[in-house]
């Protein structure tokens, strides 16, 4: 408004002189050289004199203006040569050609020396290079000026991190998490050092501030503060019990699902004798993820129960995941426990087709728990070293035996998972577990039942005792019979099984010796007789037969521990026949 009013007063005083110059009377005469001009009229003149010196100042303005102009121009080719060389260096890092990206930073440093892209085209190209102490200079150089100096900071703790210097990386990565509290890198590092030294208080705070500055939403902001109540509450279980139970019990509103806080908390509520608050915590945990530890936390949820209690809370347990291996898992733990051993073995009969190792456990201990069956268990252990791998916790590549917050391979919270490892993935050149044939024969099914019959029945009712091995019978070096239990005394009545006797009732012995009619039961003799082999041709001796020792060899002495995996893996040995095998056998 004031600048018209202004312009309308200019143009008012310019009339009014015009209008003062019209009215005064007199010539005006204009003589240069040659050049003579008269006006009646001096308005006119004027008017052509102003015009010219307009002109001619504008010219000499030009004139004046010339050096500036050029100096100008030169300014902004190598401005252009500058961003033109910026852009191809970046182009040539991205393409990871070191040697272009190293001449295009040159020409970026002599003629856009103050680019901050210019700079951080030097620090890539240097870092391109295996440079370290270029590429510090580089970014001390942009950590130095205002506009550049977060991006600064974040190149040194870059390198700081490639040079394994983390008290270095957390100063660098604390002083820009200061400068910027959004800065999600520097409130990522600070976090994963702070649970590194078990600095809660303050992993905690950053969670908060992470939220505060949108970082992270309202869901992921509740699991992550959960997550690091829960080590809090680990940590300090045994030092603090309040300070553990209040955090566990927070992390258990927040993250529900998070089974070492379901864990923590069950075990707080059951000492508190709170019965059923701590059986829905599992509970829920459960449904979202069975694992072993929510297993054992059910079972114990109320102290001073049995092992069948145990078990019979385990089964209610399980039968909310119908199906699921760690459901008959937890279900065999606790049957074993209990000595319930068929229910254990059918808890695990779906799963031993294609066993995993704690499957394959399991079935070791319960043949040796139940049978004292050392062999039948040594092939179950064998069997558990090729077998699958079980659910672990696992992140970014690195399995632990424990949960915990961060990971420590790139310090990311809640990284640790409970999945199967990548190393345990099936192959695609057949079948991930090949049963060896010592296994097949040691976990043939036994044949107990034969047994418990002859030892139960009189002298007198024992027929086909003096019956001893026929000729066609070549049943001891088939590799599919049955083996029998190696440290168990056979009787008498296995020499000569009731199978065969039956088989061929219409011919019997017509004057069977009177030495055999009389002889009382008695131990089996030390070594089968060996006419059973016909002398032509002889069976061929199998890879891997079954072990089989005489009564009197002790067997293995099962006091001792016993190193299952310093067994030799592999089949056994075939057992030297004939007169050889006999000297062999009376000389050990």
């Amino acid at each position: 408004m004031i600048r018209i009013i202004l312009f309308l007063l200019l143009i008012a005083l310019a009339a009014a002189g015009a209008a003062w110059l019209a009215d005064q009377p007199g010539d005006l005469v204009l003589n240069w050289g040659g050049l003579r001009l008269t006006s009646k009229q001096p308005m006119y003149l004027l008017g052509l004199v102003i015009v010219v010196a307009m002109v001619a100042g504008v010219i000499l303005r030009a004139l004046w203006k010339i050096p500036g102009h050029v100096r100008r121009g030169r300014r902004e080719r190598r401005h252009a040569r500058g961003r033109h060389a910026i852009t191809q260096g970046l182009l040539a890092i991205g393409h990871g050609d070191s040697s272009a990206a190293r001449a295009h930073a040159e020409v970026a440093r002599r003629h856009a020396g103050g680019d901050p892209l210019a700079l951080l085209l030097h620090a890539q190209s240097a870092q391109l290079d295996g440079d370290r102490d270029g590429a510090q200079r580089a970014f001390r150089a942009m950590a130095e000026r205002a506009d550049t100096r977060l991006l600064g900071l974040r190149g040194l703790f870059i390198e700081a991190q490639r040079a394994d210097d983390p008290v270095s990386a957390v100063m660098i990565a604390e002083e820009a998490l200061k400068m910027s509290p959004s800065s999600s890198w520097a409130s990522h590092a600070v976090l994963g050092f702070c649970c590194a030294k078990g600095d809660w208080a303050g992993a905690l705070s950053i969670i908060d501030n992470n939220q505060a500055a949108g970082l992270i939403d309202k869901a992921a902001y509740r699991r992550q503060r959960g997550v690091l109540l829960a080590a809090r509450a680990l940590e300090f279980e045994t030092v603090d019990r309040d300070l553990s139970r209040s955090s566990a019990m927070e992390a258990i509103k927040l993250a529900p699902t998070l089974i070492p806080a379901a864990v923590l908390a069950a075990k707080f509520e059951s000492e508190a004798h709170q019965v059923r608050r701590a059986i829905r915590i599992v509970e829920t945990a459960w449904l979202a993820q069975p694992h072993p530890d929510l297993a054992d936390a059910y079972s114990h949820v109320r102290l001073g129960d049995s092992a069948r209690q145990r078990l019979v809370r385990v089964e209610t347990l399980a039968a909310k995941t119908p199906g699921h291996i760690e459901g008959a898992l937890a279900i065999a733990r606790a049957a074993i426990d209990a000595s319930e051993f068929a229910k254990a073995r059918a808890a695990l009969e779906p799963f031993t087709a294609a066993p995993t190792q704690r499957v394959a456990l399991l079935m070791a201990e319960i043949e040796r728990t139940e049978h004292g069956d050392s062999g039948r268990a040594r092939a179950w252990t064998l069997r558990a070293v090729r077998a699958l791998h079980d659910p672990v916790w696992t992140a970014d590549g690195y399995v632990s035996d424990r949960w915990r917050p961060v990971s420590p391979v790139t310090g990311r919270l809640d990284a640790f998972q409970w999945q199967t490892p990548v190393a345990a993935l099936p192959s695609d050149k057949g079948n991930a577990i090949e049963p060896s044939p010592f296994e097949e024969a040691m976990l043939s099914p036994r044949r107990v039942e034969p047994l418990k019959e002859v030892a139960g029945e009189p002298e007198a009712a024992k027929p086909a005792e003096p019956v001893e091995v026929k000729p066609i019978e070549t049943k001891p070096l088939e590799p599919a019979t049955p083996s029998v239990q190696d440290n168990v005394p056979l009787p008498a009545a296995i020499e000569a099984d009731p199978a065969p006797v039956q088989a061929d009732p219409p011919a019997p012995e017509p004057a069977p010796p009177p030495a055999a009619e009389s002889a009382p039961p008695a131990p089996a003799p030390l070594f089968r007789s060996r006419t059973d082999l016909p002398k032509a041709a002889p069976a061929p001796i199998p890879a891997v037969i079954p072990i089989v020792r005489a009564p009197d060899d002790p067997g293995v002495d099962e006091d001792g521990a016993v190193d299952e995996f310093a067994e030799q893996i592999g089949p056994a040995k075939a057992q030297i026949g004939g007169w050889r095998g006999f000297l062999s056998r009376l000389g050990s």
